[in-house]
């Protein structure tokens, strides 16, 4: 198993855990720490980080699709940088809503199933193109893994903050990869020279550096 399987499956096993925190179910109708997503939207929404690599696993891949690169995966991505009531950010709530709308005992079953499933379905999978159940794209697995992990990442952050439980610790090797993406991400929507200052001149750095 590759070095990106086997962190993103240990990121998703730890969103598991976080998501069976006695604080999450008892929040699960109250805001988050995401401006109009509740503590329950919010989870299924982790819980969908998870959920959608069996889905992709099985969709049929387009035959003449592109495949993107993993930084071309963004350059499609309508909610990066969109307003809180863009479209694109309208249906992430809704999904994340729907997803965990049968309640906490339900989603962690299903999280848990899939993982389950999983374990033993990345192992044997290699690296091959897959195609999004959510948009008209074909990726490589490892890529599509690598974007699952850093939402893992931030989500879980958010989730915990919500609840307020500690934001899990994940593997160093899965945080490298994670903060690698955003900072090229973050690179590419502000320049080289705003991320540079961020990070070593605090007197001249930009108001905000955020990838996403």
């Amino acid at each position: 198993m590759s070095g990106v399987k086997a962190d993103y499956l240990s990121m998703a096993r730890s969103a598991a855990e976080l998501l069976r925190e006695p604080a999450v179910a008892t929040a699960w109708s109250s805001p988050s720490s995401l401006p109009k997503f509740s503590v329950g939207g919010l989870a299924g929404h982790l819980a969908n980080q998870i959920l959608v690599v069996p889905q992709a696993l099985a969709t049929p891949v387009p035959q003449q699709e592109q495949v993107l690169s993993l930084l071309g995966y963004y350059d499609r991505a309508q909610w990066i940088g969109a307003d809180l009531d863009d479209e694109a950010n309208v249906r992430v709530r809704d999904r994340g809503e729907q997803v965990a709308e049968e309640g906490p005992a339900a989603l962690i079953a299903r999280v848990d199933a899939t993982l389950e499933e999983l374990s033993d379905g990345l192992a044997a999978a290699g690296d091959p193109v897959v195609s999004l159940p959510w948009a008209a794209r074909v990726v490589r697995l490892d890529d599509l893994l690598i974007t699952r992990m850093m939402e893992l990442a931030v989500h879980s952050d958010d989730l915990a903050v919500s609840v307020g439980v500690p934001t899990p610790a994940f593997p160093q090797s899965a945080m490298d990869t994670v903060i690698d993406l955003l900072s090229r991400l973050a690179v590419r929507r502000h320049g080289a020279t705003a991320v540079l200052r961020a990070l070593s001149r605090a007197e001249r750095a930009p108001a905000t550096i955020a990838a996403i």
